[in-house]
């Protein structure tokens, strides 16, 4: 209620546990704290907070626009309702080595399981346009370096994203990715590979768990739990499926409301009441107000 019941070190913990196991975890996006419950009463592993969910929220396209401050309140208004691991997108760390740095302290401190940060140029592109630039691999090497150091708990993950598949071939990417795993990195994110077969490559040639990014309308097949699975994947992120649904819902309910001048065909669409306090847990918060305010003093109280 209110917060998590787990400290974020029992979090975290807890999340290198299960990622030692070797299996795969499925964490979907959540753009709001709401939606990082469902996630969690849905039966998922863990809550992903994307950077470019983060800049839809705001009316801003994901072009590196947010900033340090920005993307750390918000993903820590998240992470903080859930007993989840949350990992979150901090794009290019926001700077340089010692911006990066600073930006790991601050996700420590606000209860972040992890994050990744890719090598792009400032200011970068989605993952999945084309014509990424990137640094040069020892800036990478730098930064990943910084940020390694500014971790006080060693189970925060720190994720290693290359970007370079597009702009400089696979091969580039792995040996991008193998420099990054020799400079502090947890875990390595291949963004936007073309194959099943790339994922495997990438698998056969890093020793570190590796990231999948399965978002809709992008450069990489949409591949099912099983199939990641048993390509040794040990992270599956949905970056923009629950947002995608519910805009996709709200375009359609406001083009109905227009047309139809009330929402009456549309109620039976609509979460009930009762749903939605069903989800925010409203009976706990009930119990423990009638504690606090029901109550008579003693007589030598």
């Amino acid at each position: 209620m209110i917060n998590s019941q787990k400290t974020a070190a029992e979090k975290r913990a807890a999340f290198r546990q299960n990622l030692a196991c070797g299996g795969l975890m499925r964490f979907p996006g959540a753009f709001a704290p709401l939606v990082a419950m469902m996630v969690e009463q849905a039966g998922f592993d863990g809550v992903y907070i994307s950077g470019a969910g983060i800049s839809a929220e705001k009316g801003l396209p994901d072009i590196g626009l947010t900033n340090q401050e920005e993307v750390v309140a918000r993903a820590h208004l998240i992470a903080r309702v859930s007993d989840l691991p949350a990992i979150v997108d901090i794009d290019t760390g926001f700077g340089d080595a010692i911006n990066a740095a600073r930006t790991i302290t601050h996700l420590d401190e606000m209860g972040l399981a992890g994050c990744h940060m890719e090598d792009q140029v400032s200011a970068k592109r989605c993952g999945h346009l084309d014509h990424k630039l990137l640094i040069d691999t020892p800036d990478m090497c730098r930064k990943l370096r910084a940020a390694a150091a500014a971790k006080r708990d060693a189970n925060f993950l720190l994720i290693a994203r290359t970007d370079a598949r597009a702009p400089e071939g696979l091969d580039s990417a792995i040996e991008r990715a193998k420099a990054y795993a020799d400079s502090g990195a947890d875990m390595i994110f291949p963004e936007a590979l073309h194959s099943e077969a790339e994922f495997a490559a990438f698998r056969s040639a890093i020793d570190l768990p590796l990231l999948a990014n399965m978002t809709e309308f992008g450069k990489s097949p949409l591949l099912g739990a099983p199939q990641l699975e048993a390509l040794g994947i040990n992270i599956v992120i949905y970056p923009m499926t629950a947002m995608r649904l519910a805009l996709k819902a709200i375009d359609d309910g406001l083009t109905a409301l227009k047309q139809d001048d009330d929402q009456a065909a549309l109620v039976e669409r609509m979460w009930t009441r009762s749903r939605l306090y069903e989800a925010l847990d409203y009976d706990a918060y009930n119990q423990f107000d009638q504690g606090i305010q029901n109550f008579e003093l003693g007589a030598k109280e």
